[in-house]
């Protein structure tokens, strides 16, 4: 139950955040190892490419990629919390009853790689598809899906079961840093809150807080990881699969680095924080809410 009820929450947050989702897709491929002033730029900030996006590819547009993004919530969240609540509940991230920072670190860390490597398949079909745009202001490769299950047959047929799972090698440690991140620092935050005493005993909003803070952190730690992920999950690949710009993310971490800067690794880092910050606060809030109703009852 514990990992349907982080799929649930994690789905009850991507209905709203996907939008945003669609926009930091686009902001970090634009440029893309390109010098800064060499390339046109279509989405100037989070508000910009918000009003773009919708302007042209219409308000459908805005939410491209729902469906994968609920599916890949429902699988990559539902195994990161559902893996996390289980370690928690056998009392592995506390020490001498208070959570342990380096505990709930590694205990995050390890759920987000479990999490990443079973989403991989749709989380690569979902950038695909939120990267797909009309060509006034289409941004990096460009594929030619027509849904999710046709993404999953094309990329197969072409490539194999191993193509489905190309960019993985970014995907880990996105997830991981980003779950060691979150995980510890919310469980870190609601005890913090919790015996400052600010709310009632069981009050929501000590999790929305702990949400709120955890949040900032998570944005930081991760957003270099994300734009490397959705660079090497848009790639184009020759015939045998392989990516064509990069051929990994050590690679992509070192060209974008010497293309683009400091700045190039955090690209899209306001649309990151308006997806990421409110997803994870969101999310956060519903699992929390979620455990707490299903175990009282």
């Amino acid at each position: 139950m514990d990992f349907v009820l982080g799929g649930v929450a994690a789905c009850g947050a991507c209905l709203f955040t996907n939008p945003l989702e669609v926009v930091k897709t686009r902001m970090q491929l634009q440029g893309e190892l390109k010098s800064r002033g060499t390339y046109q730029i279509y989405y100037r900030n989070v508000f910009h490419a918000f009003y773009t996006i919708g302007k042209i590819d219409g308000l459908a547009g805005l939410q491209k990629g729902l469906v994968p993004g609920l599916v890949y919530q429902m699988c990559m969240n539902g195994v990161r919390l559902g893996s996390y609540a289980i370690i928690e509940s056998l009392g592995y991230i506390h020490t001498d009853g208070r959570v342990s920072a380096a505990k709930s670190t590694v205990a995050g860390a390890v759920a987000g790689v479990v999490g990443a490597v079973m989403g991989s398949p749709i989380y690569l079909v979902k950038t695909h598809l939120q990267s797909q745009a009309t060509s006034s202001i289409a941004v990096g490769h460009q594929y030619k899906h027509r849904g999710m299950m046709h993404a999953l047959m094309d990329i197969h047929k072409q490539h194999g079961i191993l193509g489905l799972w190309r960019g993985a090698s970014a995907a880990v440690p996105r997830v991981s840093v980003g779950s060691a991140a979150q995980l510890s620092t919310f469980s870190a935050s609601k005890e913090l809150v919790t015996d400052l005493q600010v709310f009632s005993e069981g009050s929501w909003l000590i999790a929305l807080s702990a949400g709120m803070i955890s949040s900032v952190v998570v944005v930081s730690a991760m957003t270099p990881f994300d734009v490397i992920s959705t660079r090497l999950y848009n790639q184009p690949v020759d015939h045998l699969g392989k990516g064509i710009l990069y051929k990994g993310f050590a690679d992509c971490f070192s060209k974008t680095l010497k293309k683009e800067g400091m700045t190039g690794l955090y690209k899209g880092l306001g649309a990151s924080y308006f997806r990421l910050g409110p997803h994870t606060i969101l999310s956060l809030v519903l699992w929390n809410e979620l455990r707490t109703l299903y175990y009282s009852r």
